[in-house]
């Protein structure tokens, strides 16, 4: 059949390529193929190239999954500081941005560096433009043929090829597929951390605010998240959007706090009583973006001084800033999203080692798991912890 190896994974993504340095330093021989031509394909892209490498506050507060808890157990083994650590040791600078997101001060090829390196040194075989053909239990271990036509036989089988988000790099429901054909469950899957659409005449209404940025709370799905939001040709993005599309679903509504430090309405009524003679869209303007303010007077049917308003009518301004409330149609999908929601359900897997209970050696980690997290170095860090706690017992 060919090699015998004691562990082969699929996917040197981040998850992977952890998971690989782990067991290569235990000894064991491994081999880590992927079908890209380069390893840590979505870390080289993330963060605009610098990578978002984790997250101070990373814990099972962020996390999303039928059972968000299953991931207490990896990420207090492995935390954000453990990883931090490895990074500093390879003397790689790094800055937080904002709300505990930590960046590489250089390209995100320093994070690939560190772990294809450490690969190295553990003995690991990394084998790219290959991918798997075939899986099959043989005893206590497995089968494997890859697309070159080789095959091997290994005691453990890891996967790790993450969900399918940005199809244009690779990505497929091979991890799915193929737990599914060792009786393995898994959750509904979507698109998450994804720009949200509007239907055409929504579309129509917003477009003139089309690449307008504001500092927003945008809640919905029993979840609220207070940073950017951006106007889109389709819809609505930004970092607040993003969140929120991890908890929104079809037919429902989102809020968005369009100016979260203003009592919008408390500010006109006090511009008016000060003379009241400013038009209510420039009073506006001092409060949020011009543009917007222009629309939302347009949209409310407000117009003139003011002095000649009834508190009803700034009232309904107010509320289309402090409370605007809309319908999205729908994602832009897995072509854009960052992640994907679902995966492998976790009452499959033993939380300690990531391991099937029902089917011994084969392990399961990073974004394959129903674990998903917020956006800014969450997901990261699940990469790292499922990835390191499979590498203690793969």
């Amino acid at each position: 059949m060919g090699d015998r190896l004691d562990v082969l994974i699929v996917g040197a993504g981040a998850a992977g390529m952890m998971c690989a340095v782990e067991a290569g330093q235990r000894g064991r021989r491994v081999l880590i193929v992927d079908h890209a031509q380069a390893p840590g394909e979505k870390i080289r892209i993330s963060g605009g190239g610098r990578c978002n490498f984790t997250n101070l506050g990373a814990g099972p507060h962020a996390m999303l999954g039928e059972n968000a808890r299953f991931a207490t157990s990896a990420l207090k083994r492995f935390s954000q500081r453990d990883f931090i650590a490895r990074v500093d040791a390879a003397g790689i600078a790094w800055h937080e941005k904002t709300l505990g997101q930590l960046f590489c001060d250089g390209s995100a090829k320093q994070i690939i560096a560190l772990l294809t390196g450490q690969m190295a040194e553990a003995g690991v075989q990394l084998r790219l433009g290959v991918g798997v053909t075939e899986v099959a239990r043989q005893g206590d271990g497995f089968r494997v043929r890859l697309s070159d036509g080789s095959g091997v036989e290994v005691a453990s089988l890891v996967l790790a090829t993450g969900g399918k988000s940005i199809p244009k790099m690779g990505a497929t429901g091979w991890a799915y597929e193929t737990a599914k054909a060792f009786g393995l469950r898994v959750t509904e899957t979507r698109p998450a951390l994804v720009p949200l659409t509007f239907e055409a005449g929504l579309l129509e209404e917003t477009k003139a605010l089309s690449g307008l940025s504001v500092d927003a709370v945008v809640s919905g799905g029993g979840a609220k998240f207070r940073e950017g939001l951006l106007f889109t040709h389709r819809g609505l993005s930004g970092p607040s959007v993003l969140q929120i599309s991890s908890y929104w679903r079809e037919g429902a509504a989102i809020t968005a706090n369009l100016a979260p430090d203003a009592d919008v309405f408390e500010a006109l009524k006090a511009a008016k009583q000060a003379g009241g003679k400013q038009e209510v869209a420039t009073a506006l303007g001092h409060i949020v973006p011009k543009r917007l303010a222009d629309w939302i007077c347009q949209r409310a049917g407000v117009s003139g001084r003011l002095g000649d308003q009834k508190d009803a009518a700034l009232k309904a301004v107010a509320e289309a800033v402090n409370a605007w409330t809309v319908k999205p149609v729908g994602s832009e999908g897995y072509r854009t999203a960052e992640v994907t929601l679902g995966g492998i359900a976790t009452d499959q897997l033993d939380q300690g080692t990531m391991q099937a209970k029902t089917v011994p050696g084969l392990f399961c980690i990073g974004e394959a798991v129903d674990i998903t997290g917020w956006l800014g170095g969450y997901n990261f860090q699940w990469a790292w912890s499922s990835g390191w706690a499979a590498g203690q017992g793969c």
